[in-house]
């Protein structure tokens, strides 16, 4: 209930300061959010799955997303970051559908 408490309290938040984000940091927004939302799908299954750690939910969030920002960050230094965001969003998308399954399954036992 916390957790909802805060998206909902951040998101009005949100709207009202709109807040502006760094142009040096644009490309890598949208790769950190995909990232972030394999670790909340993940941390979803785990709870689901009775195996959910704290520790593991935040080092699993944290490190995807520095991680996944570090492999955009070396494409655009190599020439290629298109190409490495694109495999980037196509892995963590894999992971996500599966945890979104995973989650189905448990919901409705199907």
């Amino acid at each position: 209930m916390i957790a909802a408490a805060a998206l909902v309290v951040g998101i009005i938040v949100g709207l009202i300061l709109r807040p502006t984000v760094p142009g040096w940091i644009e490309p890598y927004l949208p790769i950190a959010v995909v990232a972030a939302l394999d670790a909340v799908f993940g941390g979803v299954r785990a709870r689901l799955d009775k195996i959910f750690d704290a520790k593991v939910f935040v080092v699993s969030f944290v490190s995807n997303v520095v991680v996944a920002a570090l492999i955009v960050f070396l494409g655009d230094k190599l020439g290629v970051g298109a190409q490495l965001s694109t495999a980037v969003v196509v892995v963590l998308g894999i992971r996500i559908f599966g945890n979104a399954a995973a989650i189905r399954r448990h919901v409705f036992r199907a």
